[in-house]
């Protein structure tokens, strides 16, 4: 469900693009402080990443130093995650929460985070996947844009759909068989 809600202007807004729009500004403010990390630049020195594959699934654990403001990557699909260690402000769509660990969540197809660390941070999560090189796996889990993730959930809507009516078509064909002999 998408909220709506008014703008200074009294015209509604929806909820979930100015949430993303401001998320995308607080991030080119990021990049633009002198000394910050962008990407997998970070990932070898600020919050280093461990790697492991299981079957059928890619676990990725970062750390997180206290202190860090970062904006994480768009999510493409849900999958679970995990704070092992660390006490992190995470702000979404959604809204802001503390939280501390042990804790454990879900992470929602189309997710981009906003975080402060205030505690060093471990912070792990699964995802399904029969790949073992990181880029392929970044590109079956990463989305580019806010756009590539809308397009996504609207071919998806259209799949269900279309599967829904293949299914109504089934059903009503063996109803018709079992009607008529």
């Amino acid at each position: 469900m998408t909220l709506k809600v008014l703008d200074d202007q009294n015209k509604v807004v929806d909820k979930t693009m100015r949430f993303r729009e401001n998320i995308l500004k607080v991030e080119e403010m990021i990049k633009n402080i002198p000394g910050s990390e962008i990407g997998h630049e970070a990932d070898k020195s600020t919050c280093p990443l461990k790697h492991s594959f299981v079957d059928g699934a890619y676990v990725r654990e970062i750390f997180m130093p206290k202190g860090l403001l970062l904006t994480s990557k768009i999510h493409k699909v849900t999958h679970p995650y995990f704070i092992m260690k660390g006490k992190v402000t995470v702000s979404t769509e959604d809204g802001c929460v503390e939280i501390e660990a042990p804790y454990s969540g879900i992470t929602v197809a189309g997710t981009k985070r906003l975080l402060y660390i205030h505690e060093d941070t471990v912070w792990i999560t699964v995802h399904v996947t029969k790949e073992k090189d990181l880029d392929t796996i970044e590109e079956e889990i990463i989305a580019t844009s806010f756009e590539e993730i809308d397009n996504k959930l609207e071919h998806k809507d259209v799949d269900n759909k279309l599967e829904h009516e293949d299914i109504d078509n089934e059903i009503e064909h063996k109803e018709e068989l079992i009607c008529h002999g």
